[in-house]
């Protein structure tokens, strides 16, 4: 195993090890992240199929489209998010602001909102 100190180490090894706990807490946050994800393409799914195309129109295809362009990003993301916080606590340094808040929250309302289309256009 390199040394700390070597600059050709990757950074999985660089800095010190990290107590177990936290890089556990931090693999849960990253399949959390993930299956969130995987959540949001699997409701862009049940848009594309259950939802009546006479009902769907142009309210459906954004919902779906936003659907499953959030839960790309976000499963897209949650490995480096998983990453940088694992190098900040082997560096001890703070923890990094997540940038994928943001995403899922601005996501969610649109989402939420071409479901009250939806609601509201369907006979």
């Amino acid at each position: 195993m390199p040394k700390a100190g070597r600059r050709d180490a990757p950074w999985y090894e660089e800095g010190e090890e990290p107590d177990y706990r936290f890089s556990l807490a931090n693999e849960r946050t990253f399949l959390a992240w993930f299956r969130t994800g995987l959540a949001l393409i699997a409701a862009a799914l049940a848009v594309a199929q259950f939802v009546p195309p006479h009902a769907r129109g142009t309210a459906g295809a954004v919902l779906g489209a936003v659907l499953a362009v959030v839960g790309s990003l976000i499963c897209a993301t949650a490995w480096f998010r998983w990453r940088a916080v694992q190098r900040a606590m082997r560096h001890q340094r703070p923890l990094p602001h997540s940038r994928m808040l943001p995403v899922l929250a601005v996501g969610a309302a649109v989402a939420g909102l071409g479901l009250l289309l939806l609601i509201v256009r369907t006979p």
